[in-house]
């Protein structure tokens, strides 16, 4: 049985910084596109970044680039989102999903990735 994780969150002022985790038991990551969405109050799951199955390719949303880096620990079959800059607009819950095919469809169809995680709160005030 898949589970995915998902650690690190809290509350933060505005400009801090914070990273997630997201540890999966049953399942090897390097066979997996990994992605992290978020989920702000009365608003749809967004998109935030995503790796490719290689670790070769990265892609964020545009009002997270620059701000967030994703990266990965095999070893560990650990996704992280590093956050800095953090802004009250990137408050919501945080979900790592995980999905064997390509980045691009992970993004585009979000509702069929193979496996979500349970999600963190990040919060971030004035």
């Amino acid at each position: 049985q898949v589970h995915l994780v998902e650690s690190g969150g809290g509350s933060v002022q505005a400009g801090g910084s914070l990273r997630l985790s997201c540890t999966g038991s049953g399942i090897t990551f390097s066979f997996y596109s990994l992605g992290w969405f978020r989920q702000a109050p009365g608003k749809e799951r967004e998109f935030v970044a995503a790796m490719s199955r290689s670790g070769g390719t990265t892609k964020f949303a545009d009002s997270v680039n620059d701000r967030f880096i994703i990266s990965r620990a095999l070893d560990k079959n650990t996704v992280y989102l590093e956050m800095a800059s953090l802004k009250p607009d990137d408050t919501g819950v945080y979900f790592c999903p995980a999905d064997r095919a390509t980045i691009d469809a992970m993004i585009a169809r979000p509702a069929q990735n193979d496996y979500w995680g349970q999600g963190t709160q990040v919060t971030v005030s004035q």
